[in-house]
C-alpha cells in the first residue's frame, strides 16, 4: 500500500513538472561589459604566484592571482579612479607579503614585486 501511494505521488509530481516548464522558452543574455577606469601593471619577479589585492577603506579586495615570473595588466573594478589605496601581494604559500601604500589609482599604475 505504501509503495503504491509513493509511486502515485512520484508520477503526479513528475507529470506536473513537465506541464509547468515544458513549453516555456527562456532567453539568456550577458550583461553589459564593465570597463575599468584604472589598472595595475603588475610584474611578479618571484618564483611562485602571488594573490593580488587592493586594500580600500580597510577592506582587502581580491583582484587576481598572478603567476610566477610574469607580468600582467590587471583591471581594478569596483574602485573609483582617483582613490588612494594600498596594493598588496601575498605569496600563494602565505609566507611573504608585499605592500605599496598610498597609491593614487589613475590610469595605469606600474608595480614590481619584489
Amino acid at each position: 500500500m505504501k509503495k503504491t501511494i509513493a509511486f502515485a505521488a512520484a508520477v503526479l509530481a513528475l507529470s506536473g513538472c513537465g506541464a509547468m516548464g515544458g513549453g516555456r522558452q527562456i532567453e539568456v543574455r550577458t550583461g553589459p561589459t564593465v570597463q575599468a577606469d584604472v589598472s595595475v601593471h603588475l610584474t611578479n619577479n618571484l618564483t611562485q604566484a602571488v594573490n593580488f589585492y587592493v586594500v580600500s577603506g580597510g577592506s582587502d579586495i581580491f583582484v587576481k592571482q598572478v603567476g610566477s615570473n610574469s607580468t600582467e595588466n590587471v583591471p581594478i573594478l569596483g574602485v573609483a579612479a582617483g582613490s588612494t589605496v594600498t596594493l598588496k601581494a601575498v605569496t600563494v604559500d602565505g609566507s611573504r607579503t608585499y605592500t605599496r601604500d598610498n597609491v593614487a589609482l589613475n590610469g595605469v599604475y606600474e608595480w614590481k614585486v619584489p
